[in-house]
């Protein structure tokens, strides 16, 4: 039982830090189809995302909040998130695979790979998910922040959220702890 480990959203000035376990049944018909998230297209996603809830062994999202960024660093609070996902996993896997260079403290054996997210198709299946999740959340921090136009930019430095931080100064689901909020507060 072999999980992967992805995350999306560590680099955005606004909104959580959202990461996905995955564990995928041998016998999936689109192993060897799923992709980085950010090569995907979003119709294209979204179909991938439904079939690895129906069909996948066991999956997880678990995130880390503006709140807990702010207070342990963007690092910390990705492998908080990423912890959280593989605890409560359904199945325990026998095994962990993380996209990147580091590794969370985790009860199992665990390995980082830098580009898993292209190169292993559990990582990429989490890849997916999270940023199914962490869009959806944008789309409903939009609605309720309307000013900032998170559905369009997901809480990226833009040109369109930095001039709506300039007009209306930053709200509660900004990272105060990420230089361009710290200047603006």
């Amino acid at each position: 039982m072999l999980a992967g480990v992805d995350e999306v959203g560590r680099g955005p000035l606004a909104g959580p830090v959202v990461t996905a376990a995955v564990i995928l049944s041998p016998d999936d018909p689109y192993l060897g189809k799923y992709r980085d998230s950010k090569r995907v297209a979003e119709k294209k996603r979204l179909k991938l995302y439904h079939h690895i809830r129906k069909h996948a062994v066991s999956y997880s999202v678990a995130m880390a909040t503006v709140d807990e960024i702010d207070d342990i660093n963007i690092l910390q609070a990705t492998m908080l998130a990423m912890r959280r996902s593989v605890q409560n996993l359904s199945v325990q896997p026998s095994k962990v695979l993380v996209d990147g260079n580091r590794i969370p403290d985790l009860a199992v054996p665990a390995e980082a790979i830098v580009g898993g997210d292209d190169s292993v198709q559990e990582i990429a299946a989490a890849s997916i998910v999270a940023k199914v999740i962490r869009d959806r959340m944008m789309y409903m921090l939009d609605v309720q922040f309307p000013g900032y136009q998170f559905s369009k930019h997901k809480g990226y430095g833009t040109k369109v959220h930095m001039d709506a931080l300039r007009t209306q100064g930053p709200c509660e689901v900004h990272r105060k702890s990420f230089a361009p909020i710290a200047k603006l507060l």
